[in-house]
């Protein structure tokens, strides 16, 4: 899946990967690329609100926006991109 991007200049595009694609359809929500200290990281919308400048990417039924900012910099919205939380791995105990 790619998006077109056509900022004051020639057209490009952001693909996102079929891990990350699987991953928003699972959790049925739109997701938004935005900017950490660390770099880019997918967030729901409900955590990190998309902002009327972002960019929109459709993933079936659902959209992953993507800050203006970090739209500049990113050819691809890959997995890399997903915050782990360790409570969500199968061999974390409390």
């Amino acid at each position: 899946m790619q998006s077109d991007i056509g900022e004051s200049g020639p057209s490009r595009s952001i693909s996102v990967t079929e891990d990350v694609r699987t991953y928003v359809l699972r959790r049925k929500r739109d997701f938004r690329v935005s900017t950490s200290c660390s770099g880019a990281i997918l967030l729901p919308t409900s955590v990190k609100p998309p902002k009327s400048t972002d960019l929109q990417v459709p993933v079936g039924d659902y959209t992953i926006y993507i800050s203006k900012y970090q739209a500049r910099h990113i050819s691809s919205i890959h997995r890399g991109m997903i915050p782990i939380f360790y409570e969500d791995l199968p061999d974390y105990e409390f």
